[in-house]
């Protein structure tokens, strides 16, 4: 819900600033009625009035403007006074930040001014606003209609009475029935009732009616504003986030001051809760609706761990269809992206271990001579999904580390191909004459090659590294396959293939029983059990060769239209020789379809 911190007095525990007090230069005889010989005013029993001396030197006679915002209850008769004669008299509170404010009461202690203004600053005395002009004549005096006439008027005649005496009241509140708010945290509120200074102008002295006709006293020592109490009721300003205040920018601290600094809820910061907290920041901040009660509570940034702060950016949140805006600041532990969602470059996903790991991005590790610098990215050393690295022209292995079989002379460009029908010394290109020769049917499966000649060790076939497979960027100048042609419209029909897709080869790795390929599907255009979604996923070829080849032959980078089989039991989608494996043409695709949508019935 939207918070309130508790109203209190603003004055207490801070010092107004006057333009002048009594006693400030020398002492000062000054004259007063007291209090309780004017329960009937303007009656000739008004009584003596009674003179003492002001010296702000002197504890017992000083008044000043401290005396003004002291413990009321504790000091009832403490009061600050202005020095003699003066007509235009500053007070000024000035606050270490901004509060809200909710009513001004002043107690006089001399007769109350017969013209004064109640101001307001929200930029720290820059500038300032009235909040209500007091006068005994509004129209005279400020040229503006009176309050008890026109209600809603800036300017009332209610406290500009010269009696009582003492002890007469003026009073401002800023929620008036004039002044009705909904929100008190939304905009108009906020000009309202935000403030950083308040100031009285004390315009125009009045005397007491008790100065009648023979006076004893000099009238000079009359001439004086003195006030008891200035009380500014209003709360610390938290925007509907918080609703208790902590010390902001003040050593000097004083049982129940109001302090400024809001102890923000609902993942906001700032002294007023006036932003979001650092992660917190994937929708824009906004108050608290004290209309409708609603918190508007910050929205954490999805950095996954890896970032401690996040920005709003509104052209995200725009194109996210006001969803999320957070863009995640300085992602760590190797990661980019607006949500620190992927690997940078030379880094791959460790997919053992959740996203928000700080090992997630394990470093790519390549071998520098057989990795190629211009992949599909030229940034990427390793795919960084599979970290499979990007191999030269004839390079193999995880790491791109050896020459393919067939192929020699591993270099700054990759290897050469073997110059003999079968393989030949990986360093000197040699071929090897005594070499059985693999006769390798067209659909032969991987089993057809396990049994190795025994003068080759087992690592000839197999990797070192616990990660199987190697990278696809293959040259097929070996790759020979005996591939399926897409015939009249009844022999497709006789194949009843189980799904047919537009796909990009992405990699292909060799998982050591079986050949994995994957791919980004493009388009569906048949599917069957397996459901087929627009996105990557793996092919199986059942035709793999000592080579590296796959049959048919499937280059990465490269788009095809592919029909095969399925296995519904696992889920697969299968590839073999009487697939049909065609690079994508427009046209291709178009005839497909029509044989799809009409000759096979």
């Amino acid at each position: 819900r939207a918070c309130n911190p508790p109203v209190g007095n603003l004055a207490t525990g801070r010092t107004p600033v006057t333009s002048t007090t009594c006693g400030q230069n020398s002492t000062e005889l000054f004259c007063f009625y007291p209090e309780q010989s004017l329960l009937h005013p303007v009656s000739p029993g008004c009584g003596q009035p009674r003179c003492t001396k002001c010296n702000i030197n002197q504890p017992d006679n000083s008044h000043l403007p401290a005396d003004m915002t002291d413990d009321f209850f504790a000091n009832p008769v403490s009061w600050w006074q202005s020095a003699q004669g003066v007509h235009r008299e500053e007070i000024r509170l000035d606050f270490e930040t901004e509060f809200y404010l909710t009513h001004v009461i002043a107690v006089f202690k001399s007769p109350r001014p017969a013209a004064m203004v109640l101001e307001r600053s929200q930029d720290y005395g820059q500038t300032w606003r009235p909040y209500k002009y007091f006068s005994v004549n509004c129209t005279a005096t400020f040229g503006l209609q009176d309050d008890l006439i026109e209600e809603g008027s800036m300017c009332t005649s209610r406290y500009s009475d010269a009696v009582p005496c003492t002890r007469g009241e003026v009073i401002y509140r800023a929620l008036s029935p004039a002044n009705k708010i909904e929100d008190p945290y939304s905009p108009e509120a906020q000009d309202l009732l935000k403030l950083t200074n308040l100031r009285l102008l004390l315009l125009k002295r009045q005397e007491c009616p008790c100065h009648g006709s023979a006076l004893v006293e000099k009238p000079q020592r009359f001439a004086h504003y003195a006030i008891y109490d200035l009380i500014i009721r209003g709360s610390c300003f938290c925007n509907g986030h918080a609703e208790e205040c902590e010390l902001a920018n003040r050593t000097g601290v004083m049982e129940n001051m109001v302090h400024g600094k809001c102890v923000c809820r609902h993942n906001t910061a700032g002294d007023h809760c006036e932003k979001c907290a650092p992660l917190y920041n994937d929708q824009p901040w906004k108050p608290g609706d004290g209309k409708t009660g609603a918190p508007n509570e910050c929205r954490k940034c999805r950095c996954h761990n890896h970032a401690e702060s996040c920005h709003f950016d509104l052209s995200v949140w725009l194109a996210s269809g006001k969803r999320s805006g957070g863009v995640c600041d300085s992602c760590q532990h190797n990661t980019e992206g607006h949500r620190c969602q992927r690997c940078k470059p030379g880094f791959y996903r460790d997919r053992g271990k959740p996203l928000s790991s700080p090992d997630v991005c394990k470093p790519c590790a390549c071998q520098p001579m057989g990795s190629a610098n211009t992949t599909f990215s030229s940034s990427w050393r390793c795919h960084p999904r599979t970290g499979f690295c990007y191999c030269k022209p004839g390079v193999a292995g995880p790491n791109c580390d050896r020459c393919l079989v067939g192929y020699w002379g591993f270099g700054e460009s990759g290897c050469r191909p073997c110059d003999c029908a079968r393989d030949c010394d990986q360093h000197t290109g040699t071929c090897f004459n005594g070499e059985p020769f693999f006769n390798i049917p067209i659909g032969g499966r991987i089993p057809d090659l396990i049994q190795t000649p025994s003068n080759e060790s087992e690592e000839e076939w197999k990797w070192n590294d616990h990660e199987q497979g190697f990278s696809a960027l293959r040259h097929p100048e070996k790759c020979v396959c005996k591939e399926k042609v897409l015939g009249s419209v009844s022999d497709f029909c006789q194949m009843k293939y189980a799904y047919v897709i537009k796909a990009r080869i992405l990699s292909a790795h060799d998982k050591g029983t079986h050949a994995e390929v994957v791919v980004k599907v493009k388009k569906v255009l048949k599917s069957g059990k397996v459901k087929i979604a627009r996105s990557n996923r793996s092919i199986y070829p059942e035709s793999w060769t000592n080579r590296g080849c796959t049959c048919p032959i499937l280059n990465p980078g490269t788009d095809y239209l592919i029909a095969g089989q399925e296995d519904s039991r696992t889920g697969k989608l299968l590839v073999n020789m009487n697939s049909l494996v065609k690079p994508w043409k427009a046209h291709l695709g178009k005839q497909v379809s029509d044989i799809l949508r009409t000759g096979c019935k």
